[in-house]
């Protein structure tokens, strides 16, 4: 922060309890001259941006929507590529906090402001997403929650205090984001690891075994998913339809333990019907294409990738140069797989590619041979070869102990024959 802060802030703005007190705080305590509210749509329900134009509305401060889902959306299709999963789950949350920030950077400098601001706390990994993007800027990064040290009793005090159109707190009794591509549930008693949550938790996803089975087919092209059902589709469409879709089986529900950035561990739950969808389709192709080597190094890079994109680092240097690695795989990830949808699963039970590492009369038990020069009986020589070191390494660790047993017991034998 500059020494002589002026000028006008741009906040990320929520019209939550956090955002809201913000507003006045950043000018009581940092002294800029005036705030600008802007919101920016990744998904999420039409009434959160109703509510957040209605507090902005009262608190008499400037708002900006913008409309970014094509933008994350297409990021979400990117992530497919990569199998994009942080510790079992799909990236959602944290692949639309750089576009957001990316968003309301380009807000801010249009209008001129001279900083930017959030409502994280000191706790969280969207503080570091954020300002991992605006510390790139020439502007000053605030962060009056955790730089106030603000608790949520104080905030509510205070915004009773100053009259802020806030109602009641936090809003409800868990901690949701939502997005295109997942929704978070957190906090109350979910914070307990044992506490086991009711349906009540969950918006995206009926019950498992509500719907009967059905199943859908899932195109891509050099990794890119092009059609669903015979269908293309644009980008956002495809993700909302296969949300419903999906949802109804119960497909893309995920509890666990997640671990942050900062070293905390919470417990999460997630909702993600279609990119469950997306990520098994896209992992059955690439089995039927890519050869064994292929697929063992990938799995590193994917995970590498996916850590990357859990910190928000989407144009990192490294994150480019493991996507370099991921598009020259894509080349071959052409083709088609079926997905069942049912009771809470989604199974590829079909996939077909003009790429397939595959024959089937290699394959079959009902051909004696393995090709027109391969025999089966060739293989005797690699079995006996196969697992020899290892064989070799216990046999001599077999006699090392042996020998040291041995002489262990002649030296106890020993006698002092002197009298």
């Amino acid at each position: 922060m500059t020494s002589d802060p002026s000028g006008t802030v741009a906040l990320a703005f929520s019209g939550g309890l956090d955002t809201t007190v913000c507003v006045p705080l950043i000018k009581e305590e940092y002294g800029y001259d005036d705030v600008i509210g802007v919101t920016v749509d990744v998904g999420q329900p039409a009434k959160e941006f109703d509510e957040a134009e209605e507090t902005a509305e009262e608190l008499g401060l400037d708002h900006y929507v913008v409309d970014a889902k094509e933008e994350f959306a297409d990021l979400c299709l990117q992530s497919v590529k990569a199998n994009g999963t942080y510790q079992g789950y799909p990236l959602g949350t944290a692949l639309a906090r750089p576009v957001i920030a990316n968003a309301i950077l380009e807000v801010a400098e249009e209008q001129g402001c001279s900083a930017l601001a959030h409502g994280c706390t000191g706790k969280g990994n969207d503080q570091l997403r954020f300002e991992a993007v605006w510390r790139a800027s020439d502007l000053d990064v605030l962060a009056p929650v955790r730089e106030l040290g603000l608790t949520r009793e104080w905030e509510n005090e205070y915004a009773a205090e100053k009259g802020l159109p806030v109602e009641g707190g936090d809003g409800g009794r868990w901690s949701i984001d939502t997005n295109l591509w997942s929704r978070s549930v957190e906090g109350s008693e979910l914070e307990d690891p044992a506490h086991v949550p009711g349906e009540e938790i969950y918006d995206w996803t009926q019950a498992p075994g509500s719907a009967e089975p059905e199943t859908v087919e899932i195109e891509f092209e050099q990794g890119e998913v092009v059609a669903v059902d015979g269908q293309s589709q644009d980008a956002v469409s495809l993700v909302e339809d296969l949300n419903e879709r999906a949802g109804k089986h119960g497909v893309g529900r995920t509890d666990t333990m997640e671990d942050r950035m900062l070293g905390l561990k919470v417990r999460e739950n997630y909702e993600h019907p279609a990119a469950t969808v997306l990520l098994t389709a896209h992992e059955a192709l690439e089995s039927l294409v890519l050869t064994q080597e292929e697929r063992s190094f990938k799995t590193g890079i994917d995970q590498r990738w996916a850590e990357k994109g859990y910190e928000g680092l989407v144009d990192a240097p490294l994150t480019k140069a493991l996507e370099g690695f991921i598009e020259q795989t894509q080349t071959k990830v052409t083709g088609t797989v079926t997905v069942k949808l049912d009771g809470g699963q989604a199974r590829a039970v079909g996939r077909e590619s003009e790429y397939a590492v595959y024959s089937e009369s290699a394959a079959s038990f009902n051909e004696e041979a393995v090709t027109d020069d391969i025999e089966q009986d060739d293989a005797t020589g690699v079995a006996k070869y196969h697992g020899f070191q290892s064989r070799l390494a216990n046999r001599v660790a077999e006699n090392v102990a042996a020998k040291q047993a041995e002489a262990a017991t002649d030296g106890g034998e020993e006698t002092d024959t002197d009298e």
